[in-house]
């Protein structure tokens, strides 16, 4: 990529302490170097690459976790008004309009402020850079990146001393950066997002960017998507009745809805379950799916239920039915990899019965203890 930078200011962001005491910070620009400064600066040799990476860095729109490292930022405006009204963009904009080098330091140096502002801010390094892509565009992005500062850092020195502490060390390895505007894909621009990689626990820049918004993580959204869908067959199924029965019904939704850990509800058919699948596997083909049966864990993707992977009931016990061409074990090999399998016809007839010989067990046991006398009569 033909990156021109045009701007770069360097900020270093000093803490006392852990950070979480807004008393103890300060900050102090550096330099702020134009095109031809970075031309010749040793920066330019530590950003180059991490520019392109950041660029080049996928992003989901609908990440498949919230703690997701990367992510799609978009402005907040109120119904009916336009990306002026919004505070972030309208500083952002004001970066990228800055036509010298005392206005761009001047807008930058609010910007910092701005993020001095946010919970747990530690020491380090922000950089505020404006480069023009010309492979694509003839505007300006805006590259925001925080480097913290590495603890235990050292220099080899001579024989005598062997090392000498380094101050104030950074690195490109773990760079929290924002990129403005978000190119979806090469060659168009999107004015309205911005693209965000933070790869700590801390929301660092979630924090500092009050007026952006991010999209919900894929379980969310698939959820909110399954959640309608059994609104919607409650509605087609009651019409304009209301009842006690419908009322009930919409109840348990809320509550199954709600619920971090949940049971199967045995509501609808296969055929209806499919239908549903179907219906959300075609705007994501991978979508993963995952269950827990008994202490057993089972991962896969939506795709596979009702092809590969069936759900039944027999002895009053759940069953999980998955089929395919070959097993394949990696970690923790055991004499389960020398098995040769039953029929299913003959393992149907199992199903539930040891539950029923440790139940039966269980009582005996039970029998045994009452027979050998009171609590006073320990068998001790």
């Amino acid at each position: 990529m033909d990156f021109r930078m045009e701007y770069l200011s360097f900020f270093v962001i000093l803490t006392d302490g852990d950070g979480d005491d807004s008393s103890g910070r300060r900050f102090k620009h550096y330099q702020t170097l134009d095109g031809v400064d970075y031309e010749q600066s040793e920066i330019k040799n530590f950003l180059d690459e991490e520019f392109k990476r950041i660029v080049k860095r996928k992003v989901e729109r609908n990440p498949n976790s919230a703690g997701a490292p990367t992510k799609i930022g978009r402005f907040m405006v109120e119904p009916g008004y336009e990306l002026g009204s919004n505070q972030n963009y309208n500083l952002f904009q004001r970066l990228r309009d800055a036509d010298t080098r005392e206005r761009f330091i001047g807008i930058a140096d609010e910007l910092v402020r701005i993020y001095m502002d946010t919970s747990a801010v530690r020491g380090g390094a922000f950089v505020i850079a404006r480069a023009k892509l010309n492979t694509y565009f003839d505007e300006p992005f805006l590259f925001l990146l925080k480097c913290d500062f590495e603890p235990k850092i050292a220099r080899i020195s001579d024989e005598r001393s062997l090392i000498s502490h380094v101050e104030m060390a950074i690195s490109a390895r773990s760079i929290k950066s924002i990129q403005y505007p978000h190119m979806p894909e090469e060659g168009s621009l999107d004015q309205w997002e911005l693209k965000i990689h933070q790869a700590s626990h801390a929301r660092y820049f979630e924090d500092f960017l009050k007026y952006v918004s991010y999209e919900k993580p894929l379980p969310e959204v698939i959820g909110d998507q399954v959640v309608e869908m059994v609104h919607q067959y409650i509605a087609d199924k009651w019409q304009e009745e209301t009842s006690s029965e419908r009322s009930e019904e919409e109840n348990a939704v809320e509550v199954w809805a709600a619920s971090e850990k949940r049971e199967l509800q045995e509501w609808w058919s296969q055929e209806q379950v499919e239908t549903a699948a179907a219906a959300l596997v075609e705007q994501k083909p991978d979508l993963p799916f995952s269950f827990k049966l008994g202490g057993v864990t089972v991962k896969g993707l939506l795709s596979d239920f009702g092809n590969s992977l069936r759900f039944a009931k027999h002895n009053g016990r759940y069953i999980a039915v998955i089929e395919g061409d070959f097993f394949q074990f990696e970690k923790g090999m055991s004499p389960v990899e020398l098995l040769q399998p039953m029929e299913l016809v003959d393992v149907i007839p199992l199903i539930g019965t040891k539950v029923e010989q440790q139940e039966d067990a269980t009582g005996r046991y039970n029998e045994s203890e009452a027979a050998a006398g009171s609590e006073d009569d320990v068998p001790w």
